[in-house]
């Protein structure tokens, strides 16, 4: 997965100490939902884009890359506030929610760095934080037309 950084960007990811560190932002969202659920990876609100993202503390695991397989993340999202149960109960459980994540600097959060969407799946909720599995669309195990001539469907031409 190639990303392609600025230079600004690229300066603060090789600092030794960065003043300006990368900031990884969160976004939710779900058909039942009117509005996204926006964090920031950071202990301030930040706003990117004219939208307000919500400091609250998340582990991201990006994808792997394994050959023969889907590749798949993990997510985790600090439940200390019990805010996200209320989505979770709104949402029935998170089913076809979309998470997108991107990366900026604090000091330019309207350029997002890198960015990445995926589907959230297999949601699970305990007392302290709210984890699942990020992953893509199964697009090669969908059939390419609706109906395929075999001995089953088509018994008079074989």
């Amino acid at each position: 997965m190639a990303r392609s950084y600025s230079m600004r960007a690229r300066r603060q990811l090789h600092a030794t100490s960065s003043g300006d560190p990368p900031l990884v932002l969160l976004e939710i969202t779900h058909p039942d939902l009117p509005d996204p659920v926006r964090v920031v990876g950071d202990t301030q609100d930040l706003l990117s884009n004219g939208q307000v993202f919500v400091a609250m503390g998340f582990r991201v695991r990006l994808p792997d890359e394994v050959q023969g397989q889907q590749p798949r993340a993990e997510l985790a999202v600090d439940n200390v506030g019990r805010e996200l149960m209320q989505w979770v109960e709104q949402s029935a459980g998170g089913r076809n929610a979309r998470v997108r994540l991107m990366q900026v600097l604090r000091s330019h959060p309207n350029n997002i760095e890198w960015e990445i969407s995926m589907y959230l799946n297999n949601l699970r909720a305990t007392a302290t934080e709210v984890s699942g599995e990020l992953g893509f669309p199964r697009l090669l195990d969908v059939p390419a037309v609706q109906m395929r001539a075999d001995p089953q469907t088509m018994p008079g031409i074989f």
